[in-house]
């Protein structure tokens, strides 16, 4: 199969083909045997777990098929616009940074992808499991879709957890070899995706706190270190505090956080730098 983005491919497809078991396991086996779909409990429970279901499925086809943000051919960094105090330079001979692969400048948090074969505004990383870079235009909706897998997982193994406990209780099995083996395989699914997850979730979480890609973090390290065999302080340009981190990824709205639709902030060629912001009111 083709690796180009937006392709389908074995990651892909092995996504899709965990999301369909764990729905069919979850709503037909678990939420079936034990609470009936015809009972109120098992209809809201059916209903709840399918809308979290769609929801993850929904966010990530449009993770895998959204443009992460490309780097128009024609930028060229303005070094005398009084508006971008921070240009990027390259760490060997201080140049302007330029990819000679794409022939373009890049602005800042740009990076280009060996596997997309081009530049990506404030990239992220490239991830297999959508075959798509993760990006300025993408990135909202990559943490959306984890947000609701997580969910959906804890809502699932609780679901799971429940009728094992009920089946114990009565001393029961569940009925047919066929429905305990869909259970002990939903089971053994769901323990390490679940913890996979939810620690990319919590990180993630963590880099938008302080207003950080996966890319970032890491150089910052070096940075830091560098920094600090002279004397110096490192300081991460693009942290805004921890509201105006949140509102730059997530937008401006809180109600639509989770909402994987709204605009992004921006066009990804220049970002808000902590140098903006008064010394009266320092990041957090």
């Amino acid at each position: 199969m083709s690796s180009q983005p937006g392709y389908v491919t074995l990651p892909i497809l092995t996504v899709l083909a965990a999301i369909g078991y764990l729905y069919y396991t979850t709503v037909f086996v678990v939420i079936g045997e034990w609470l009936g779909i015809a009972t109120a409990a098992g209809l809201a429970n059916a209903a709840a777990f399918t809308a979290l279901a769609a929801a993850s499925l929904v966010t990530y086809a449009m993770a895998v098929f959204t443009d992460p943000g490309r780097v128009p051919a024609s930028f060229v960094p303005d070094v005398e616009d009084p508006d971008s105090p921070i240009h990027e330079i390259k760490r060997k001979g201080g140049d302007l940074r330029y990819c000679q692969k794409c022939s373009h400048y890049k602005p800042p948090r740009a990076h280009h992808c060996r596997v997309c074969k081009r530049c990506v505004l404030r990239m992220d990383h490239h991830c297999i499991w959508i075959n798509n870079c993760v990006g300025h235009e993408n990135y909202k909706i990559f943490l959306v879709f984890v947000f609701y897998a997580v969910i959906a997982c804890i809502y699932s193994m609780v679901l799971l957890l429940g009728s094992a406990s009920q089946n114990l209780q009565k001393d029961q099995q569940p009925s047919g070899d066929s429905s305990r083996t869909s259970i002990i395989v939903c089971g053994v699914l769901l323990c390490p995706l679940t913890l996979a997850l939810t620690i990319l979730l919590g990180w993630h979480i963590y880099l938008i706190l302080q207003n950080k890609t996966t890319i970032e973090y890491h150089e910052g390290v070096r940075a830091m270190w560098l920094a600090e065999k002279v004397g110096n302080v490192y300081r991460h340009p693009y942290n805004l505090g921890v509201y105006e981190n949140l509102v730059s990824v997530l937008g401006p709205n809180i109600f639509c956080w989770v909402c994987p639709i709204s605009k992004n902030i921006g066009s990804g060629l220049r970002f808000r730098t902590s140098y903006d912001i008064p010394l009266s009111t320092p990041p957090l």
